[in-house]
């Protein structure tokens, strides 16, 4: 895999990342430091968490990955200078009052978050730091509209970048990101960085999956023209794009048993337990299937080559998981498979919005 350039910034990263939001949940610390050292192995270079992490988060469980993460540097020093390693910071309480209580992302606040990111991970700097969503509402997480009776943005986003600014002065941060943003929302932090000299996104992080391609409705555009790098995450649709419940369905008595959809009541009431979603991803994977390919190769093969994706992240339980997406880098969808995908998606769009 050849390395590509995040944004503007000198992060040279492998197209492929490492979703780590499973660690802590799903998988134990043991399993966590043999896929984390067997990534490197297979050359991927880049790793993603998040103060929250694991998902689902939980009182009693969230800064967990970031430890994980941060004893598997400490029994080997080594990988710190291989990776680049990035974060994130939560926004403002979604329905998680045990990350953050107090309204906005002040600067103490946001101070408080990257120094306990830094002793949990046992770095000194991180190399992307990225706003987890946005400070002000928007509408994220499957909520569909705006709306402007619900504004309780308490920080304005030059105040964000200030502090923002401040860990980068320090060295603490090398570059910083967003995450789950909207188009105004990374024009005006381009704007408001390149207009008072602050420090400039390099990348966003947002869904980009079959069943959720609303970054081709003009996020896309924003980020090309801007030079914004795009991490997509939940390739597979959380699951629901591997094949695994066409036929059970999520909640089915034949359900697998370690599937996340299927296994947490609070991600099947989210977009993607949407019965909607699942009729999407049964189309998509029969598609696969008809043309000689598994769900996840078709699902993968079309992240991995939209000119719109610098690295797909991808999450894993096992090695044997990370083994078979590695493996599906290099493989291309012909024409027919492509149009046959667009078809769809003008019958039924995305439903895991």
């Amino acid at each position: 895999m050849k390395s590509v350039q995040l944004g503007k910034s000198d992060l040279m990263v492998t197209p492929i990342c490492l979703g780590t939001m499973t660690f802590g949940e799903q998988v134990d610390e043991p399993t966590t430091h043999q896929i984390l050292s067997h990534a490197v192995e297979r050359g991927i270079n880049f790793m993603d968490t998040a103060e929250m992490y694991p998902v689902p988060t939980k009182a009693d469980t969230f800064t967990t990955t970031e430890n994980y993460i941060g004893r598997w540097l400490q029994k080997n020093p080594s990988m710190r200078q291989k990776i680049i390693l990035a974060t994130k910071i939560a926004g403002p309480s979604r329905a998680t009052p045990w990350v953050r209580t107090n309204p906005g992302m002040s600067t103490q606040d946001m101070k408080n978050s990257l120094e306990a990111s830094l002793r949990r991970l046992q770095t000194d700097v991180i190399d992307l730091y990225q706003i987890h969503w946005p400070e002000r509402h928007v509408p994220a997480f499957g909520n569909m509209y705006y709306d402007p009776k619900k504004e309780t943005s308490a920080t304005s986003i030059h105040d964000q970048l200030e502090t923002l600014a401040g860990f980068v002065k320090a060295g603490k941060v090398r570059y910083i990101g967003l995450s789950n943003e909207t188009p105004y929302g990374v024009h005006e932090f381009v704007r408001l960085a390149e207009q008072h000299g602050l420090p400039r996104i390099a990348s966003i992080q947002n869904v980009y999956c079959l069943i959720n391609r609303t970054v081709e409705n003009a996020l896309d555009e924003s980020l090309h023209r801007l030079n914004i790098s795009l991490l997509a995450y939940s390739p597979l649709g959380f699951g629901s794009l591997t094949g695994k419940y066409d036929k059970s369905g999520f909640t089915g008595a034949d359900a697998p048993k370690d599937g996340r959809i299927g296994r947490y009541e609070s991600v099947q009431k989210q977009r993607w337990g949407r019965p909607e979603s699942l009729t999407a991803a049964r189309r998509y994977n029969q598609l696969a299937k008809d043309h000689g390919l598994t769900p996840v190769q078709m699902a993968l093969a079309f992240c991995y080559n939209q000119w719109r994706v610098a690295s797909t992240i991808i999450g894993v339980t096992s090695m044997a998981q990370l083994d078979e997406n590695i493996k599906i880098w290099g493989t291309q969808l012909s024409d027919d498979v492509l149009k046959a995908i667009d078809a769809i998606r003008w019958e039924i769009r995305d439903p895991a919005v």
